[in-house]
């Protein structure tokens, strides 16, 4: 298996403990805000880099039990993990999209596929997954942040629903800070350069040492807004 090698002949690989399917969401893997707050996800686990001399073997023994365990969800969210740390997310979607056939109803598996697809810019997909989640997990405010970032990051951005979705993750918490930045950056990709001002008053009063601050004001100032 070809992807397999790939994979073990990496340089380099972020193993998850156990639970490791825990990850961050997508905001916080991003470039995008740029912030080096810790992880806004409910994940409690950490993950730990294995050393080269030690890697191979455990990354074989992972994928073996993914494989040999189809019906093991923590082993397919472990081996999705493996691919997801290393980029390769085509392969994590995969192995994510069968512990979610197997654990329908466990909102972080279906978070973290989610933040693959949206890795992969298939955002479509994203957002029915984020969807699920949020079925399961109404007040979630990172995955409704996320979901939201969905309709802003796609070809054909529907900045109306993006804003809705930031709003209701507000809702849910009012002191969120990734949800009012984005909330600040589709309300000025929309074209209300005066009301994205207005949102960044309120960042700066509900965040006032956060990056995101800096980050949406230099997103306002700029001549062509775009996202950094």
């Amino acid at each position: 298996m070809r992807s397999r090698e790939l994979l073990i002949g990496a340089s380099c690989l972020a193993v998850g403990l156990a639970g490791g399917f825990f990850a961050a969401n997508s905001l916080n893997r991003q470039d995008v805000i740029a912030t080096s707050s810790p992880s806004t996800s409910s994940a409690t686990n950490q993950s730990v880099t294995v050393p080269a001399s030690g890697m191979q073997a455990d990354v074989t023994a992972t994928l073996q039990k993914a494989d040999s365990e189809p019906q093991n969800f923590a082993a397919q969210m472990q081996a999705g993990d493996m691919y997801a740390q290393i980029g390769r997310f085509e392969q994590a979607i995969e192995y994510y999209k069968r512990g979610v056939v197997i654990n329908p109803q466990n909102f972080q598996g279906n978070v973290v596929l989610a933040n693959a697809l949206f890795d992969s810019q298939r955002f479509d997909e994203a957002e029915s997954y984020y969807s699920k989640a949020l079925q399961i997990k109404p007040d979630d405010a990172n995955a409704r942040t996320d979901l939201g970032t969905t309709f802003v990051e796609r070809p054909n951005p529907n900045y109306p629903r993006a804003i809705e979705e930031f709003q209701k993750a507000r809702q849910a918490d009012p002191n969120h800070l990734p949800s009012l930045y984005y909330l600040g950056i589709a309300t000025l990709r929309k074209g209300d350069r005066e009301g994205a001002r207005k949102i960044l008053t309120d960042l700066e009063k509900a965040g006032p040492t956060s990056d995101l601050v800096g980050r949406l004001r230099q997103n306002i100032d700029a001549p062509s807004p775009a996202i950094q």
